[in-house]
């Protein structure tokens, strides 16, 4: 007569457990073989100046580049930089505000519905996020705002974060697309300057004067904005006494 041994549901939980870690570490040794393998700024660089020829359909392509990249955690800081250098401050700020809003939405999404167990293990036990999670919970939109002006937790992983939290999309987006206005026009400004460098003619004193008073305002905003936002932020997430 045989028996068969039932399998222990403690057992199949650990299998899944071990199957979902080995996939983990498969894709983070991928990616930093790419990281280590292959220049990934200067990549990005290089994709810059390629879309700086394609004319109308520039903005499109460098908008659908920014979603990608921010939900790969790609460093945006380069593409904000060069949409400054490629398309000016008015325009740059305003592809980089689109492209930044439309990829932190979509990783808000992933988090949400297709990756919501992999965000809440990856931010288990964080103190700083377990604050601002209650302070959602109370606030909502007021809360996202305030952590898109003050960065306080990482801005890639910030916006899988939040789909975990309670916080609606309507009220995510517009919050997360105020929020990073000030950044956006700091980052896109910075490059900027390096256009400005780049191109022919020689510029009198008083326009160098003018780049420089406009440097300096936008970066006393940012950081002004910044400190107001981060005391604020830091007293809504504080725990009830």
């Amino acid at each position: 007569m045989t028996s068969t041994i039932p399998t222990c549901p403690d057992d199949a939980a650990k299998t899944g457990r071990w199957r979902k870690w080995a996939v983990l570490l498969v894709v983070a040794a991928a990616l930093a073989i790419v990281f280590t393998r292959f220049d990934v700024r200067g990549i990005l660089r290089d994709t810059l100046e390629a879309v700086a020829g394609l004319g109308a359909w520039g903005p499109v392509l460098f908008v659908l580049i920014y979603i990608a990249a921010t939900v790969f955690f790609l460093p945006g800081s380069v593409l904000t930089l060069g949409a400054g250098a490629v398309f000016g401050v008015a325009l740059g700020s305003v592809y980089v505000s689109l492209a930044s809003t439309l990829g932190a939405t979509a990783a808000f999404l992933v988090g949400r519905y297709l990756a919501r167990a992999w965000v809440a293990k990856k931010i288990e036990g964080n103190v700083t996020f377990a604050a601002i999670d209650r302070a959602v919970a109370a606030e909502g939109w007021k809360i996202v705002g305030l952590t898109r002006l003050s960065p306080v937790f990482p801005f890639a992983l910030l916006n899988y974060a939040f789909g975990v939290t309670r916080v609606s999309l309507r009220d995510y987006v517009l919050a997360s697309w105020i929020g990073m206005m000030p950044g956006t026009v700091m980052y896109v400004y910075l490059g900027s300057l390096a256009r400005v460098g780049t191109a022919g003619g020689t510029k009198s004193p008083a326009e160098l004067a003018l780049y420089g008073v406009g440097l300096l305002a936008t970066l006393a905003v940012t950081v002004f904005v910044t400190r107001i936002a981060r005391r604020a932020l830091a007293k809504r997430t504080q725990p009830a006494a």
